[in-house]
């Protein structure tokens, strides 16, 4: 493996892009490390990830349970269990993946390189659950929860809205469209508590008054919450 300066220069770029910086930079290069590449230089690459994609897995269904279950109160377990499922598996993870631009990091060994490891979707999915083991190791569980927050967000969403047959704020604008010929619009009314334990409350409004509010982790989820109670105050 290439020495340590020339290590940290190349990661810079996905450093940034995940928005964590690790005190410990092995962490970093064992998630990064496939056992393809350890095989082949067991002189200098004496570890690979996937003891750290193991840890990962389980840290992941965790943060993404905690999320689910603060944002959606009012859900079921068995809709809670099949949004996490969807959330964490293996074509979601790759989507992360790609997102982040996690194979353009990956140490690998020649024949991987050769078929395409890179953009495999199993490889780049385990490297993400490994890369979060690695930060929860060397940051611990809240410096997971800012990554997860920022890449899954959008994730736990569309998987709430695919799973649950609804989403609220696309039902409450066609109801408004239809009855007032207006849109709804939607205003941060406050964000309480640290970077990392943040709830936001979000109002919509509708001809200037307020006709609904919700709370969550993130402002989507609360917008959702606010449209649910709106279209509840419209008998909707």
């Amino acid at each position: 493996m290439e020495n340590s300066a020339a290590i940290s220069t190349r990661s810079k770029t996905l450093l940034a892009e995940i928005g964590y910086a690790f005190r410990e930079e092995r962490l970093l290069r064992e998630a990064l490390t496939h056992k393809s590449y350890s095989n082949e230089h067991p002189e200098t690459a004496s570890v690979h990830n996937e003891r750290l994609e193991f840890l990962g897995d389980a840290v992941l269904d965790m943060v993404v349970s905690q999320l689910i279950f603060l944002d959606y109160p009012r859900l079921p377990e068995g809709e809670l269990t099949r949004i996490r499922a969807e959330v964490v598996s293996e074509p979601a993870l790759a989507a992360v993946a790609r997102q982040m631009a996690i194979g353009d990091y990956l140490w690998l060994g020649r024949g991987e390189e050769r078929s395409g490891g890179r953009q495999k979707e199993s490889l780049i999915a385990n490297a993400v659950e490994a890369l979060l083991g690695a930060i929860y190791l060397d940051g611990g569980l809240e410096s997971v929860r800012l990554v997860v927050d920022r890449f899954f967000a959008a994730a736990i969403e569309k998987a709430f809205c695919r799973k649950s047959g609804i989403d609220y704020k696309t039902r409450l604008q066609e109801v408004l469209q239809a009855r007032q010929g207006s849109p709804p619009a939607y205003r941060l009314v406050r964000a309480e508590g640290p970077d990392h334990d943040r709830t936001y409350t979000i109002e919509v409004l509708h001809g200037g008054r307020s006709i609904g509010a919700g709370s969550g982790v993130t402002k989507k989820a609360a917008s959702q919450q606010a449209a649910r109670q709106a279209l509840a105050a419209l008998g909707e």
